[in-house]
C-alpha cells in the first residue's frame, strides 16, 4: 500500500506542482490511515472499505482531533482514493459516502497598528548587521503580508523597488506581485547596502535577501525567536508569531476599507472564502468602536 502512496505523492509533486509542505501534510495524513489499516490486518487497498474509514474517524474523534484536522484528513483521503479509482488501482472508492466536516474556524489573532509600531520601535536599527536586518525583515513582512516560507525564501531578484512591488513565490510555486510600502523599501534598501554585505557568504548566500550569522537563509524558528524577542521587549502579552504579522496586514487593510478581492490577491489565497475570515474580524472591530465611542454603547 505504501508504494501506491509514494506514486500519489510523486503525482502531487510533479503533476500538481504542490509545495513540499503540502506534500508532507498529505504524507502524514495518508500514512496515518494506512498504518491504521495495517493495525486492523488490512494489507490491500481493495480491502479498505467505508466501515474501516468510519472506524478510523471515530478513533480520531475519541483522541480529540480538531474539526479542522478532521476536515484535512477527509480531503487527503478523498484526493488519494479518487486518484486510485481513476487509475483503476481499486475496484470501489471507499470514501464516496464520506460527508464533509463542518469546520469551526477560529478567528486568527492579530496585532493593532499601535502594537506593530511598538515592536518595530524596539529594534535597534543602528545595530549593524543584525538589528538593521531585523528591522528590514519585519517591515517587509508586515508591509506585504508574507507567509514565513515566502519571507525566508525571498530573493534579491524578487525586489522591484522602482515599481514598488515584490515578486512572491507562494504555495504550489505560484507567483504573485505584491505592493510594498515606502517605509519597507527604505529599510530593506538600507539593509542591502550596510548589513547584508557583512552577513553574506559568497558560496552559501546565493540570492537570498535575509541572512543569518552564517550567511545562509533564516529558519522559521529563527524568525519566530526574533519576533518573539521584540514583542516581549515591547510589553505585548499576546501570543506573537510570524503569521500574526500576515493576519495583521490583512486585518488592517480590511479595516481601512480595502476591496476583499484585492486583499485575496495580495495574500495569495486561491479561494476567497479563506480571505473572508478577516471580514469577521472587521465586524468585531466595528462593534468595539461602537461600544467605546457611542454614548449608549457601554
Amino acid at each position: 500500500m505504501k508504494e501506491f502512496l509514494k506514486e500519489y505523492l510523486a503525482f502531487l509533486k510533479f503533476e500538481k506542482n504542490l509545495s513540499e509542505n503540502s506534500i508532507q501534510s498529505y504524507r502524514n495524513d495518508l500514512s496515518k490511515l494506512l498504518n491504521f489499516a495495517e493495525s486492523e490486518k488490512v494489507n490491500d487497498l481493495n480491502e479498505i472499505d467505508f466501515p474501516l474509514i468510519r472506524k478510523f474517524f471515530e478513533i480520531q474523534k475519541k483522541e480529540g482531533v480538531s474539526s479542522g484536522t478532521t476536515a484535512r484528513y477527509r480531503s487527503s483521503l478523498k484526493g488519494f482514493f479518487k486518484y486510485l479509482s481513476k487509475n483503476q488501482y481499486i475496484e470501489k472508492n471507499p470514501v464516496d459516502k464520506l460527508a464533509s466536516t463542518k469546520i469551526s474556524r477560529k478567528l486568527p489573532s492579530y496585532l493593532t497598528f499601535n502594537e506593530i509600531e511598538l515592536i518595530l520601535d524596539k529594534i535597534n536599527h543602528a545595530d549593524i548587521p543584525l538589528g538593521l536586518r531585523d528591522k528590514a525583515m519585519l517591515e517587509i513582512a508586515y508591509s506585504c503580508g508574507l507567509r514565513v516560507s515566502e519571507l525566508i525564501n525571498l530573493k534579491i531578484s524578487d525586489l522591484f523597488f522602482n515599481e514598488e512591488v515584490i515578486r512572491v513565490i507562494g504555495k504550489g510555486s505560484k507567483q504573485r506581485l505584491v505592493p510594498i510600502g515606502t517605509s519597507a523599501i527604505n529599510w530593506v534598501t538600507e539593509y542591502l547596502k550596510f548589513s547584508r554585505p557583512i552577513l553574506e557568504n559568497k558560496i552559501k548566500s546565493a540570492n537570498i535577501v535575509f541572512l543569518n550569522k552564517r550567511g545562509t537563509k533564516l529558519s522559521r524558528m529563527g524568525i519566530w525567536k526574533i519576533l518573539d524577542k521584540y514583542a516581549k521587549e515591547a510589553g505585548i502579552t499576546k501570543d506573537v508569531h510570524p503569521h500574526v504579522l500576515r493576519h495583521s496586514f490583512a486585518t488592517h487593510l480590511i479595516e481601512g476599507g480595502a476591496d476583499l478581492r484585492a486583499v485575496q490577491e495580495m495574500l495569495g489565497h486561491s479561494d476567497i472564502s479563506t480571505t473572508q475570515i478577516y471580514t469577521h474580524i472587521d465586524r468585531d472591530y466595528i462593534k468595539e468602536v461602537h461600544r467605546n465611542h457611542h454614548p449608549r454603547g457601554k
